[in-house]
């Protein structure tokens, strides 16, 4: 990502600035975000920036309108996502996508 010459040059120094400070350069963003506690600086980071992530969940079969288990996509806020012991259960079947960020969160934050 911090490559990529299409991302904001703030958020990448965002990203260097506060986020690799607390994890290896190497890590995935779901196990950064799945292991992310409410102590962890880089959680407040992604709460000033009012971060949300799409993420594809696996949804298990039904037996009604869904014989098969599927993929759904939802958007969760990081407040969301640190809290709930049900993404945890499942977080080996979850997928993010894409990480949503406001330019305003992103003008206001100051590196």
């Amino acid at each position: 990502m911090l490559e990529n010459e299409d991302i904001p040059f703030k958020w990448r120094a965002i990203v260097r600035h506060y986020l690799l400070k607390e994890v290896n350069p190497d890590t995935t963003m779901e196990n950064h975000i799945f292991f992310m506690t409410e102590r962890d600086f880089s959680y407040e980071t992604f709460r000033e920036l009012k971060a949300k992530f799409k993420m594809s969940v696996w949804i298990p079969p039904d037996g009604k309108r869904h014989r098969n288990g599927r993929y759904e996509s939802r958007e969760y806020k990081i407040e969301e996502i640190v809290k709930s012991e049900e993404l945890h259960r499942q977080m080996d079947r979850i997928i993010v996508e894409e990480l949503h960020l406001t330019k305003l969160a992103l003008m206001t934050f100051a590196v």
